[in-house]
């Protein structure tokens, strides 16, 4: 079972995008997987189609444990089976400052789950204990970006945490690479700040990048697959995320 982060420290770069991609892809793939909402705003699981029934991560980070997962656990309506989602809410913000020991909560509650061949922990979009503990969580953790000043400087304060986790709670977890989000070919700004990632990140910088196109956001919106998605920008985005997904696959499994 792999289980990947995905994070970004700063907001509306499309973070849960890339989550819902990568669990369209795996879905398309035929692999089971979990998604962990880890974000109070809870825009995961409300794309995925599932309501929290008083159960969801805050209370599996109350009472960490594999029966506490299993009974927050609801399937996505994006499909019959296959796809399962551990929802969040804005009860997670309780669980936001909590201290560096209490790290490893959601990583206890993993440890012994079977029946999944890919968990994707889709992370707040800051650097508060949700965050640090989804990461703490996970083999490897995607950083997602945009081709923005803003946007470039927070995958330095990325990487850092990512790095500070490794020395701490987390000696598993390594960085799998960035994903820019939300390319325009023919941008001049864009151009200038790929090639000051590819400056600073170098063979971190994973490809294919995801095109900006309406799309994804019209597949979220309606609660859909990508893969699902009519349409000639959809099959170009699937096929990205196809791509990524393999990238990701090839990540050694615990």
């Amino acid at each position: 079972m792999l289980v990947l982060g995905v994070c970004s420290l700063k907001g509306g770069v499309g973070k849960t995008s890339v989550t819902l991609g990568l669990a369209s892809a795996a879905l398309e793939r035929g692999l089971r997987t979990l998604v962990v909402d880890m974000d109070p705003q809870g825009d995961s699981t409300m794309s995925l189609g599932v309501q929290p029934e008083g159960v969801d991560v805050a209370t599996v980070l109350d009472d960490p444990g594999e029966a506490a997962v299993r009974a927050a656990t609801l399937a996505s309506t994006w499909a019959d089976a296959g796809l399962d989602v551990l929802p969040g809410s804005e009860r997670n913000v309780r669980h936001d400052r909590l201290d560096d020991h209490e790290l490893g909560r959601l990583r206890y509650a993993l440890t012994g789950l079977t029946g999944y061949d890919l968990v994707l922990v889709d992370c707040p979009p800051s650097l508060g204990s949700l965050t640090r503990i989804g990461l703490t969580a996970c083999d490897r953790a995607v950083v997602v970006t945009e081709p923005g000043l803003f946007a470039v400087m927070a995958v330095g304060r990325a990487m850092r945490t990512i790095d500070e986790l490794r020395r701490g709670p987390a000696p598993n977890l390594q960085p799998l690479g960035i994903v820019v989000n939300r390319v325009r070919a023919r941008s001049l700004e864009q151009a200038f700040r790929l090639d000051e990632l590819r400056s600073l990140y170098g063979p971190l910088m994973l490809t294919p990048q995801v095109p900006e196109r309406a799309a994804l956001q019209q597949a979220q919106g309606a609660a859909q697959p990508v893969h699902a998605w009519p349409g000639a920008a959809a099959t170009e985005l699937s096929e990205v995320f196809d791509a990524l997904l393999d990238r990701a696959l090839r990540a050694p499994r615990r």
